[in-house]
């Protein structure tokens, strides 16, 4: 059969982010005699004209839509990208007749959502490169594949889905060769990491996640000699800046350890990063581990350093191991990006000062703070129920691919982003989305690159801050 693969993710802040699965997808379809062409939309100039020549080229029997966001996740200046695809699903209808498959990340959090807005006739939810062939398999023997694990549909008596997952490291490559499937030195140049993930499932509750519904609570893990050769890979074919994309890096901790043993073994000179830490795993030993493993760049997703609000997030630490962590963090080497969401489920203002008093503390100059303003709420997490129960939601679940946030009503918004702005004036190291968000940044971003910036970009935010606080154009807050 002739597939036609389309990745839409065209957002490229703070970098563009390396279509993994997509080309993991497309490699696994290739392995079963399938011809398949995938289209990256990222650096098309005009994106339904290059989709528009494509299915002319090749007359696609089934068309695959990787969507990876719904939004950009900012509660002050949301962006939804549906209006996008809008366009691109009545291109597709218009050229070809062909079936539509949904796959990508933002399926398996709303899938009927998605499935309805778009009239695709499948949706692919969770391990997209195995459950797809099947799926193509059922297709070209003229059947209907519901009964395949993974798969989600409309039909007359509504929205319909088979769950189930299956283990993702029983056989495929970790890596696919991504100069085959897309731009790859438009990607390389504008700082993008090339992604790894070494395990799938998650085991903790936090309200707000999507990763359970989305993987699985069960952990798969990837062999760490695996993925040590795969380091060895990468860098044979030039590949030296690689990201760990797990949910949570650093859990289980004893597979994070043995993981970063092996990196050290084969003695590469890779340089690693994760921005997926997990505070109460934080300790002298893996933070070392990582060192001689070759990370340079590490990130905490902390959320608060109040414990009322950690609790009510069910994050599974407390304030006292936030503390641990930095003090750990303030005796090693690699610059770290400390992940804050103010506003959440019992934030008052009286935690979010305990939250900005330890950042201002707490937070060496080398590293960086990013603070979340409110959070984005999902069909089917706790948040939903919570935010439902307070009055902060109304919307029906299918309605909700219009960005939707909680913020505590016990907060006033004007008062916490100015609260946010006093402390980002005295620190250029602290950071909001806004400055993601910056439409040069992308420029700054090729810049730097052609200069030798050597990754992550972030921690030269003070840096960037500086020169835009010299050109007028620093933002401390939103405006």
């Amino acid at each position: 059969m002739n597939i036609l693969l389309i990745i839409t993710n065209r957002y490229r802040g703070p970098i563009p982010v390396m279509p993994l699965g997509a080309c993991l997808v497309a490699e696994s379809c290739e392995r079963e005699g399938h011809h398949v062409k995938l289209l990256d939309l990222m650096f098309e100039r005009d994106p339904l004209h290059a989709l528009g020549a494509v299915i002319d080229k090749i007359k696609p029997d089934v068309v695959g839509v990787s969507l990876r966001n719904i939004d950009n996740n900012d509660m002050q200046h949301p962006v939804a990208f549906y209006n996008d695809l809008t366009l691109l699903m009545e291109t597709i209808r218009r050229k070809t007749d062909a079936t539509v498959v949904l796959g990508g990340a933002a399926v398996g959090v709303m899938p009927e959502a998605l499935l309805r807005f778009t009239e695709a006739d499948w949706a692919v939810l969770g391990d997209g490169e195995i459950v797809f062939p099947k799926v193509l398999d059922m297709l070209s023997k003229n059947m209907m594949p519901k009964d395949i694990a993974g798969v989600a549909w409309i039909e007359d008596t509504g929205f319909r889905i088979n769950t189930g997952f299956v283990d993702r490291f029983s056989g495929n490559g970790l890596v696919p060769d991504f100069s085959r499937w897309i731009n790859l030195p438009a990607y390389l140049s504008r700082f993008s990491p090339v992604p790894i993930q070494t395990k799938l499932g998650c085991h903790f509750k936090c309200v707000y996640c999507t990763y359970r519904k989305i993987e699985g609570q069960d952990y798969r893990l990837c062999d760490p000699q695996t993925i040590g050769g795969t380091i060895v890979d990468l860098e044979r074919r030039g590949l030296r800046d690689i990201e760990f994309v797990d949910n949570v890096f650093n859990s289980p901790y004893d597979h994070a350890i043995e993981l970063c043993d092996a990196i050290a073994k084969v003695q590469t000179n890779v340089r690693l990063q994760t921005v997926e830490l997990n505070p109460y795993f934080v300790d002298d030993n893996l933070i070392g581990a990582m060192e001689q493993a070759g990370f340079v760049g590490i990130g905490i997703t902390v959320e608060s350093a109040a414990d009322h609000v950690l609790d009510r997030l069910k994050k599974g630490f407390t304030a006292r191991d936030v503390f641990n962590a930095s003090e750990v963090i303030q005796r090693h080497r690699i610059p770290c990006l400390w992940v804050f969401m103010l506003g959440g489920p019992g934030e008052t203002e009286e935690t979010v000062q305990e939250t900005l008093r330890f950042a201002e503390k707490c937070i060496g100059q080398n590293d960086v703070a990013l603070f979340m303003i409110g959070i984005r709420i999902y069909p089917g997490t706790e948040l939903e129920s919570i935010a439902r129960a307070e009055g902060v939601l109304t919307l029906p679940p299918r309605e909700m691919l219009k960005p939707v946030f909680y913020l505590s009503p016990s907060i006033n918004k004007e008062w916490l982003l100015k609260k946010v702005s006093n402390s980002m004036a005295t620190h250029l190291n602290f950071i909001t989305p806004a400055v993601i968000g910056l439409p040069f940044l992308p420029a700054i971003n090729l810049a730097g690159y052609w200069l030798g910036v050597k990754p992550p970009l972030w921690k030269n935010t003070r840096y960037i801050r500086r020169g835009l606080r010299w050109l007028g154009m620093d933002v401390q807050s939103y405006p």
